[in-house]
């Protein structure tokens, strides 16, 4: 089996939904701006790409019809190189690292483009009564459609999560975030140009006025008298991602340097009413499927769907919030576009991994509908 290499990777500036910079800009457009910098950074020629797959948490609307062909044909890759949409919902770019990561280690790829994008801006995730399934709606089987503020005020009440902690995560994320920005540390993001010539060059998100009273001052947003507020949430967000994996034959024909190589990928299920400690079984997943423990691990960037469910999973695995996590800030502070993420976390490994001359590195993420997905990399250069 071949070993399977990240040799690029790419994402745009994360807009806030309905409000913020990336409002006017189609989601495919959006993808194709990541897709063609991860190509122009790995220095593969695009003829030589196999497969594209994008990971898309509601392909619907402007995302529907495969997004994923109509990104590669957007992107100027040939029209031979086919393209597939997938969702996992948060983990849905995550998943198309995996697909391209099974099919290069089985030998039937050689060179794999895995995106992701959600313009929640611009796709309505309209569900109406009558589409849901009476037993997944609370029903005999499970309730897959409760909301997931409510499953992260279920993962504070189930692991003694208090709101000084959750807030200080999230004052925490905010200034981890700007700090990475000043430094220059996102050096993965590459500037999205609006019609009217505008430049988007970093992520809405981030607020230098963040403090803990005023996340302590935030109402409840979800449970009356409940620790989640909007302050300890990730905001709806628009942006894309991608990067580019190839294997050992693609690395020695076309000269290429890999940046991390790929060793193991876990997924699972949960409870969805408490989806949240997704990643707590998918981090135990690859750790033990590599022999590593968390005490090898030097970065782990987990999404911070909720302050919750983040603290829960840390005590869990062992992760140690100051040594070991998102240690440029999370999704609290840049934004979850959900199509978005996955790829978003295994670029920041890489780059973190090398910003920290670290070695081993896990993106890993909690998922609607109640799973877990994680990713584990060795850095290379």
């Amino acid at each position: 089996m071949s070993q399977v290499f990240l040799i690029s990777a790419a994402r745009t500036p994360i807009g806030r939904a309905h409000k913020g910079s990336l409002v006017s800009v189609r989601p495919d457009d959006l993808a194709s701006v990541a897709v063609e910098a991860a190509m122009e950074r790995a220095g593969v020629p695009v003829n030589a790409v196999d497969d594209l797959q994008l990971g898309c948490g509601y392909p619907e609307g402007e995302q529907g019809y495969n997004i994923g062909r109509r990104v590669a044909l957007l992107s100027g890759l040939p029209v031979d190189v086919p393209g597939s949409t997938v969702s996992r919902m948060c983990a849905s770019s995550l998943q198309a690292v995996r697909a391209g990561f099974h099919a290069i280690r089985a030998g039937e790829a050689q060179v794999h483009v895995a995106a992701g994008v959600e313009s929640i801006t611009r796709v309505g995730r309209t569900t109406r009564p009558e589409h849901l399934h009476p037993g997944l709606d609370g029903g005999r089987f499970a309730d897959v459609y409760v909301s997931m503020g409510t499953t992260a005020e279920n993962v504070a009440a189930s692991f003694d999560v208090s709101r000084e902690d959750m807030d200080s995560l999230a004052l925490r994320s905010h200034r981890r975030a700007l700090e990475a920005r000043a430094d220059g540390r996102f050096d993965d993001i590459v500037p999205v140009t609006l019609t009217d010539g505008t430049l988007v060059a970093h992520d809405d998100g981030p607020r230098p006025d963040t403090s803990l009273e005023r996340l302590s001052s935030l109402p409840s947003a979800f449970t009356e008298g409940g620790p989640v507020t909007a302050g300890n949430s990730c905001p709806l967000s628009d942006g894309a991602s991608a990067v580019v994996l190839a294997g050992e034959e693609a690395v020695d024909r076309f000269g290429l340097r890999p940046r991390a190589r790929i060793l193991a990928t876990s997924v699972c299920g949960v409870a969805p009413e408490m989806m949240g400690i997704g990643p707590i079984e998918a981090v135990r997943g690859v750790l033990d499927s590599t022999g590593l423990t968390m005490k090898d691990i030097d970065v782990v960037e987990l999404n911070e769907a909720f302050a919750s469910q983040v603290i829960a999973v840390c005590r869990e695995t062992g992760i140690d919030i100051e040594a070991q996590l998102n240690p440029n800030g999370g999704a609290i502070a840049l934004g979850h576009p959900f199509g978005m993420t996955g790829a978003r976390l295994v670029g920041a490994v890489a780059s973190d991994l090398e910003q920290r001359d670290g070695t081993f590195g896990i993106a890993t993420l909690c998922v609607g509908g109640g799973q877990g997905m994680a990713l584990l990399m060795e850095r290379m250069s």
